[in-house]
């Protein structure tokens, strides 16, 4: 079955090009103006995975993806201006599980969305021989992870996390006590075709910490080490 991908920016004439673009890749495509009608689509009935301008008029990208982070991990790629790096910090520490600036490649686009619903196939498929990616639940003290359902609870509370979120806390908590480097964890959370600084990871684990903390304010399992990497710990 074709995956489905929204498409959100106040600009027909990208809005069009990119739709055409992508249907004829074999994607389902719909197509949204209006960040307040887009949001209500994204939750209501969710695509595969939402491509979403972030300057828009009324409900810009940003605040799309902050609402939709309070209910849901739907796979978000921000489009951002070329000349803003604080969007791409903004994006991802709000949630993003990629971005890509204006002007891009069609060719880049596409590339980042197969690279991502990959991701979420990966995470959600059962793996035979490896005890690291197995499919099977992780249950690491008050962590518990069920990579089929892509669920996660801290202390039985739910914690919503995006596929890349899930990864790097997946790779951490497969082997606690252990660091893992920003590089190491990049091969975890993106594939070779999609280009990332090592500082992304950074942006990702203080967004993990953000929302582990939102349900217990106590939560300290993430260990940084500076100049070597992260580590889960927690008894």
């Amino acid at each position: 079955m074709p995956a489905t991908i929204a498409l959100v920016d106040d600009d027909r004439n990208i809005l069009t090009s990119v739709a055409v673009a992508l249907q004829a890749e074999g994607f389902v495509t719909r197509v949204y103006t209006d960040g307040d009608v887009a949001l209500k689509a994204l939750i209501d009935n969710p695509p595969d995975l939402a491509v979403c301008d972030i300057k828009m008029p009324k409900l810009d990208g940003l605040e799309l993806l902050r609402r939709l982070r309070a209910v849901s991990a739907l796979p978000v790629i921000l489009l951002t201006s070329k000349d803003q790096e604080s969007d791409e910090a903004e994006g991802l520490a709000t949630g993003a599980d990629d971005y890509i600036a204006k002007p891009f490649s069609q060719r880049l686009l596409i590339a980042r969305i197969r690279a991502i619903l990959r991701r979420v196939e990966l995470s959600r498929a059962d793996s035979d021989g490896d005890s690291e990616n197995s499919g099977e639940p992780i249950v690491r003290g008050r962590l518990s992870m069920d990579p089929q359902r892509h669920r996660v609870h801290w202390n039985g509370a739910e914690v919503a996390l995006t596929v890349t979120e899930f990864l790097i806390l997946e790779a951490l908590a497969t082997r606690p006590d252990v660091v893992k480097s920003r590089n190491q964890l990049l091969d975890v959370a993106y594939h070779d075709d999609v280009y990332v600084d090592d500082r992304t990871i950074d942006s990702h684990i203080k967004r993990i910490r953000r929302k582990f903390k939102a349900v217990a304010p106590d939560f300290d399992a993430i260990d940084t080490l500076y100049g070597a990497g992260y580590r889960f710990t927690d008894d």
